[in-house]
């Protein structure tokens, strides 16, 4: 019999719950309401026992379901009653790991207002102290070695608490309560300078001379959170200059770190939006609208008309800023790389990767285990925009609308993310890079055992994209192969429609439009997609409209030489190469020979599909951008010029299950030769994008009912297109889905790869 004088109850709690300050907020809850018991971390969450009185008790599982601390994340909570356990007192127990449970972890968050108020209190022990955390903030999934999340577990093991920090970590009513990275600078790490391999300061003094060496214009490489930055001074020409001579990056846009809002307000347009996701915990970069007065020198973000821009979220973060006579008010802030290399994040590595670029090194000693370089976002007329998901959001577990066998889904060859699922979670990793070089390929094979060993997770089936010579499908299949796996080879534009369902918890197998735009995937007929209007779900899907093939010159090596597509677009419309039109006299004469055989006799140029590339080829036939050094250039200085109150449009011709292309480039022809502005241009080919969106859509819900669109790929990171593509379905009655949790790019792709293997395999299973 349960004694009727005592309500006891157990209780599990799952969901992001260690290292959030959960124990002491259940300790100080219990104390208040009288009750008797024990807490405790587990591998699989935080276990709870309580006795009191069915009033009290019931009064903290209200607490505990409606105000949980800021940190934490309740994903499933279970009460049953219990029998007293004749405690006396409410105790946090030591912890319990098991072999085959897990939880999800927080990511990295940036420093908390108490921690920023000490960090400037010259009465507080930790005054200046670059490394101060508690439990509401600091370092997280870049430390941890694995689970439970205690200190033994951690980068941190390495260094003994002193008394004073060990009466905090010990306490269960002090913030730091099993802080796990909790340090003060008598016993935790510390800073120190180098110049030309030789230590030339240490702390304070470290601080400081890295601040003068900036202050007069040298690149510095400062070992962060997640890996190293390259910082500079923003406004000093011969400075930005210098480190795009040495990264190897002559146009991508950096991003800069700004000491506060104010800041912020002096160089960028920002909305109360924008402002939110600034001051989020998370503390990405930002996309905003450049101002033209702005105390930033255009070789920042040169030719686009946005600035991607971050507040400090770590505590040497601030102290670095910190405002002072003749200190830069805004520092380039770039991950610490050569370009398309991960970015660099152990001592040596950095030391020896960074040596040609970097003046001098802000180092310290408290290892870094996991790589996770800065998340960007934007805010578009679809709402928040992810565009890189690391820092700060991953590895934050995703919902899966179903319940899956544990699945590997290694993504794509850009941007690539792998994903890990266990039961209806979904963890997506944070962004690896583009898979061009062996060092990404470590980065990716690190990350993948990482998450396995953290997450306590090992696939039971693979998935991987069509293309045979993506290095993450050759990973997968020689994983296949040695550890007999069943293999799923999934189309890149189904795995980006599922990707959006996902993320939309569409949780049935209905049919769905999807206008999946891009710049590259191959397609089951081994040609380059990238134009597609899908009709499907996780099980399959039916290619209903893509535009019209063109034959692509040179391949994906196409991506740097908008010129060259756009010629071969006019070559398939039959339109002659004028030597006055912009594409041609971009190129010699023999690069016009060479390519009209190339076209004509199709030698290595396979047929394309791709939206991408036709907005290459807009931008190059009007003059904008003929070569790229970046991926989406071209694109991207078509829409900066974008003429917003235009609301012309292009022809539209949809015929059988193609997008025709020859009137679109009569009439884009006609308007440059007839001297419209290339802003007019841009703006009625970005309303014919939208239009053809429209079109088909009406089609497809006339043949079928389906009233639903789903939104992905790449192209959908243009904040033009996304507003008038969203406003013209949703005047015509249409539910239109847009990526907010994962990115649009392949970045978010490996998630849609993952639900699909995952209903495949549980449908051929059962």
């Amino acid at each position: 019999m349960i004694d009727t004088d005592l309500y006891c109850v157990k209780i599990l709690v799952r969901g992001i719950v260690q290292g959030v300050g959960f124990r002491p907020f259940v300790y100080q809850e219990a104390v208040k309401n009288s009750l008797t018991g024990w807490v405790r971390n587990t591998s699989s969450g935080v276990e709870i026992e309580i006795c009191g009185t069915r009033k009290c008790v019931e009064q903290f599982l209200h607490t505990l379901q409606n105000n949980p601390p800021p940190l934490a994340r309740l994903d499933h909570i279970k009460v049953t009653e219990t029998h007293p356990n004749g405690a006396t007192e409410f105790l946090i127990l030591e912890s319990a790991d098991s072999e085959s449970q897990f939880l999800p972890v927080s990511p990295d968050i940036s420093i908390c207002e108490d921690c920023l108020r000490e960090l400037s209190d010259p009465n507080d022990r930790r005054y200046r102290y670059p490394f101060i955390n508690c439990t509401n903030c600091g370092p997280r999934f870049t430390i941890i070695k694995g689970i439970p999340y205690d200190r033994p577990n951690t980068t941190m093991a390495s260094f003994d608490l002193c008394p004073a920090c060990q009466e905090e970590y010990t306490n269960p009513l002090d913030r730091r309560f099993h802080a796990q990275p909790i340090a003060c600078p008598e016993c935790g790490p510390y800073l120190w300078l180098e110049v030309k391999g030789q230590r030339v300061a240490e702390r304070e003094d470290a601080l400081q001379k890295a601040r003068q060496l900036l202050k007069g214009g040298a690149i510095v490489a400062i070992k962060g959170l997640g890996g190293f930055h390259l910082a500079c001074d923003a406004s000093n020409e011969k400075a930005v200059r210098a480190l795009r001579n040495r990264k190897k990056r002559s146009d991508k846009p950096f991003a800069v770190m700004v000491f506060d809002l104010s800041r912020v307000e002096k160089i960028a347009e920002i909305n109360e939006e924008e402002k939110a996701i600034l001051l989020s915990r998370q503390k990405p970069i930002v996309l905003l609208r450049k101002k033209k007065d702005a105390r930033v020198v255009q070789d920042v973000s040169p030719d686009v008309d946005t600035i991607g821009v971050m507040l400090p979220y770590t505590p040497l973060h601030y102290l670095l800023l910190e405002p002072g006579e003749g200190f830069p008010e805004v520092l380039v802030m770039t991950s610490g790389n050569l370009s398309e290399e991960p970015i660099a994040y152990e001592d040596e590595e950095g030391l020896t990767r960074l040596q040609n670029i970097a003046d001098a090194f802000l180092l310290h000693n408290r290892p870094i285990h996991m790589r996770v370089d800065d998340s960007v976002v934007a805010v578009s007329a679809g709402g928040f925009l992810p565009i890189r998901r690391a820092r700060g959001y991953a590895p934050d577990t995703i919902s899966l609308p179903f319940h899956f066998p544990p699945i590997l889904a290694a993504g794509a060859e850009l941007k690539n993310t792998f994903c890990l699922t266990r039961e209806r979670y979904a963890f997506l990793s944070h962004h690896i890079g583009d898979m061009e070089n062996l060092e990404t390929l470590n980065s990716f094979v690190e990350g993948i055992e990482h998450y396995q060993n953290v997450f306590k997770t090992v696939p039971e089936v693979l998935a991987c994209d069509l293309h045979p010579d993506y290095m993450a499908t050759r990973y997968a299949e020689a994983r296949s192969e040695r550890e007999n796996l069943p293999l799923i080879r999934i189309q890149h534009h189904h795995a980006h429609l599922a990707s959006c369902l996902v993320e939309h918890q569409w949780d049935t197998d209905d049919p769905v439009i999807g206008l999946i735009f891009d710049g590259t995937g191959l397609g089951e007929d081994r040609a380059i997609w990238g134009g597609e209007i899908l009709v499907g779900g996780y099980s399959g899907y039916h290619r209903r409209f893509h535009l019209e093939y063109i034959p692509l010159p040179g391949g994906d090596a196409s991506i740097r030489k908008p010129a060259r597509t756009a010629l071969a677009h006019l070559w398939h419309a039959g339109i002659p190469w004028e030597e006055h039109l912009p594409p041609c006299s971009a190129l010699c004469g023999d690069e016009l020979t060479l390519l009209h055989s190339q076209l004509k006799h199709r030698i290595n140029a396979p047929w394309t599909s791709s939206m991408g590339r036709l907005f290459d080829a807009v931008s190059s036939c009007i003059g904008l951008r003929h070569e790229a050094s970046y991926e989406a250039q071209a694109a991207i200085m078509l829409e900066t010029i974008c003429d917003p109150k235009e609301t012309g449009t292009y022809s539209v011709i949809l015929q059988e299950d193609e997008i025709k292309l020859g009137t679109l480039w009569q009439e884009i022809l006609n308007d440059w030769l007839a001297g419209t502005p290339p802003s007019t241009i841009s703006a009625k080919f970005h309303n014919w994008v939208a239009t053809v969106a429209l079109y088909a859509s009406e089609t497809i819900r006339s043949e079928t009912g389906i009233n639903t669109v789903a939104c992905s790929g790449g192209v959908w990171q243009n904040r033009v297109l996304v507003q008038k593509a969203k406003t013209l379905l949703e005047q015509h009655g249409f539910r239109v889905f847009f990526h907010k949790i994962v990115p649009p790019n392949d970045g978010g792709l490996s998630l849609g790869q993952a639900a699909i293997a995952g209903w495949k395999a549980t449908k051929r299973n059962g």
